[in-house]
C-alpha cells in the first residue's frame, strides 16, 4: 500500500483551518466536510441575497489549505471595511458567490477555487445546500439560527436542522468510507461540529466506518455553548445526538494555561476544559495528551505544529497497523 494516509477532518468555525494549517505539510491525504448553517456576517448575507450555502467557513478552509504567495491568501482573505455595501465582506466570500453563479454549482465553485489556490486536498460542504440550524435550550424554546443560539443565555438540551430533507455530497461518503482516520473538531460544539453531523447519511457513515475515529478537544468552554462543561460532556452531547458510541482517541491539551491569559477569558464567562480522565476512561476512549496550546494575538488556539505531528504519528501507527 503505497498511497498516502486518507484523514477526513469533520468541522468549522476557526478551530478547523488553525488544524489544517499545520497537516497540509504531511504526506497525507486530506479530506475537509466543512459546516454549511452559518448564517451570520458576510456569509448570512450573500446565503440571504443569492440562495447560495454560506461561504465563509469553506473559504477560511480553502485558505488554510492553500499554496499561494502570502499576498494572495491575504488577498482572499480580505475583509472590506468601508461604508457601503461591501462593508464587513471578505473578498473571498465574493469570489465563491461569483464562481457560483457562473458555473451553477456550489461545489463545482469550490473545485475550481482550489485549483486557482493550489490547495493540498479536497474541500467539500457538508451538503450541497443552506441549512438552518435549531437549538432547543433548557425551557423547551427553540432558538433558529447558528449565529443566534450561543447568545440565547440559556442551557442548550439539543440542536437539530432543517430542511429534514438534506443529502451530503457522495464524495463525502466515499472519502468517509476510503479513510485511515476520522477527525472530529476542534471547534463549537453545537454550531460548528454537530451541524456536520447532524446531516442524514453523513453522520451515519462516521458512525459505520472502519477507520479510526479521533476527536479533539476544545481548549476552553465557550459560554452560550458549553459552559462548565468537561472533556467527557463534549463527547456525551455528540452521542446523545448520534445515539452511537463512536469516537475512539480524544486529544486533550496538559499544559497549563498562564492565568493571566485565563484572566482574558473571564469577562467570556469561558475556562480551560477540565479533562476527566476517570470519565474518559469509563466511556472506553483512548485519552492522548500533549502540550498543544498556542497564543495568537492574545487568543488562545490549538498549537498547529504540533497537533499535526501527533496527528500524522497517530496516522502512521493506525497504517503500520492495518499492513
Amino acid at each position: 500500500m503505497n498511497r498516502q494516509p486518507r484523514i477526513v477532518i469533520i468541522g468549522g468555525g476557526t478551530g478547523l483551518p488553525v488544524l489544517l494549517r499545520g497537516l497540509k505539510k504531511y504526506p497525507v491525504d486530506i479530506t475537509a466536510i466543512v459546516t454549511v448553517a452559518d448564517d451570520g456576517g458576510s456569509s448570512g448575507r450573500l446565503r440571504e441575497d443569492l440562495n447560495i450555502p454560506p461561504p465563509g467557513d469553506i473559504r477560511n478552509v480553502l485558505a488554510a489549505l492553500s499554496d499561494v504567495e502570502p499576498l494572495v491568501e491575504e488577498m482572499f482573505q480580505h475583509r472590506f471595511t468601508t461604508s457601503n455595501e461591501l462593508s464587513g465582506h471578505s473578498l473571498g466570500n465574493l469570489i465563491l458567490a461569483a464562481m457560483t453563479s457562473i458555473t451553477g454549482d456550489f461545489v463545482h465553485a469550490i473545485q475550481e477555487m482550489s485549483k486557482v489556490l493550489n490547495v493540498r486536498g479536497r474541500v467539500l460542504p457538508a451538503a450541497k445546500q443552506s441549512v438552518v440550524l435549531h437549538a432547543e435550550v433548557e425551557d423547551g424554546t427553540i432558538v433558529s439560527g447558528e449565529s443566534k443560539i450561543p447568545y440565547s443565555g440559556k442551557k442548550i438540551k439539543r440542536v437539530f436542522l432543517t430542511p429534514e430533507k438534506i443529502k451530503p455530497l457522495p464524495e463525502s461518503i466515499q472519502a468517509i468510507r476510503e479513510a485511515d482516520l476520522i477527525i472530529i473538531g476542534p471547534g463549537s460544539l453545537y454550531t460548528s461540529i454537530l451541524p456536520n453531523m447532524l446531516v442524514p447519511t453523513l453522520g451515519q457513515e462516521v458512525c459505520d466506518a472502519k477507520a479510526k475515529k479521533l476527536y479533539i478537544c476544545n481548549l476552553m468552554t465557550q459560554a452560550g455553548e458549553t459552559l462548565n462543561y468537561r472533556a467527557s460532556d463534549h463527547v456525551q452531547a455528540i452521542y446523545d445526538h448520534m445515539e452511537c458510541a463512536f469516537i475512539d482517541t480524544i486529544l486533550v491539551n496538559r499544559e497549563m494555561i498562564p492565568r493571566q491569559i485565563q484572566d482574558r477569558y473571564i469577562e467570556e464567562m469561558a475556562k480551560p476544559v477540565h479533562y476527566d480522565m476517570d470519565r474518559l476512561y469509563e466511556l472506553g476512549l483512548e485519552v492522548i495528551q500533549g502540550e498543544i496550546v498556542s497564543l495568537e494575538n492574545g487568543a488562545i488556539r490549538h498549537d498547529t505544529n504540533e497537533v499535526a505531528k501527533m496527528i500524522y504519528h497517530l496516522i502512521l501507527e493506525e497504517t503500520n497497523r492495518i499492513r
